[in-house]
């Protein structure tokens, strides 16, 4: 069976947010990201060579193809086309499943960036953090450029976007922190096992509104201080050099 032009067409155009919302679905490509999430992804459609359907006879998808390069060529977002192309279901968003005592999370606030917010799942995912709240003006987490820079991190990570303001409100007693210019040390401030850690915006940073509920502003230190350096670091870099100090500290 070949990939129809009318398949085609629906998997290119899953590209836009819009078509992606109207059908609920997203779009993974290459053999480790598809297969990782199947295991948690109810898979709609499923493209493979035919050394890849021989190798996985346990695929479950509603409806497979067994295609060859030149199709996978005309359907791929990627320059080098993958063995496997997928579409999935986007899982539902529970907010009653949302648990944020006795963990860790990520917060990302106007993070725009597909490829930063890939980036970050998957450095959440490395460090044990299952969880990541997203602003609404943040990169759609199921943006093809943002699942294929999770490496797999978005079958394990779960994302929540929503009001990040309403969200945080209920925390209370619990740690909110972000990262600022005008920040504390993060290497001599006290760290806790639990809260959310905000992420900014490279360019506007951390909203007004959010940063209203952050009750830790950390700091990021340059080396060494005083120097004339960069004005700031990439959102994901600061994410892991933040997320790899709050880890080190529980070691």
């Amino acid at each position: 069976m070949s990939l129809s032009k009318n398949k085609i067409k629906y998997i290119r155009s899953l590209k836009e947010k819009k078509f992606r919302s109207l059908h609920n679905t997203f779009v993974a490509e290459g053999t480790k990201l598809v297969f990782d999430l199947m295991s948690t992804c109810h898979c709609q459609f499923l493209a493979a060579l035919p050394e890849v359907l021989q190798a996985h006879p346990e695929i479950n998808a509603e409806e497979i193809v067994d295609v060859n390069e030149i199709e996978l060529t005309k359907a791929t977002f990627l320059q080098t086309p993958p063995q496997v192309i997928a579409v999935f279901y986007q899982p539902e968003q529970n907010f009653e499943e949302l648990q944020l005592r006795g963990k860790l999370s990520l917060a990302l606030d106007g993070v725009q960036d597909p490829g930063n917010v890939g980036t970050i799942l998957r450095i959440a995912d490395w460090f044990g953090i299952d969880q990541i709240l997203c602003s609404p003006d943040t990169a759609d987490l199921y943006n093809p450029k943002t699942v294929q820079a999770t490496m797999g991190a978005i079958a394990r990570v779960k994302g929540y976007q929503g009001e990040l303001a309403s969200l945080l409100t209920e925390l209370n007693d619990l740690p909110v922190y972000g990262t600022f210019l005008d920040g504390s040390d993060i290497y001599q401030e006290p760290l806790s096992t639990e809260g959310v850690i905000v992420l900014g915006s490279e360019g506007k940073g951390i909203s007004r509104e959010t940063e209203k509920l952050i009750n830790r502003r950390l700091l990021i230190p340059s080396y060494p201080v005083g120097r004339t350096t960069s004005e700031s670091l990439n959102v994901a870099v600061a994410a892991a050099v933040v997320c790899a100090e709050f880890r080190r500290r529980q070691g």
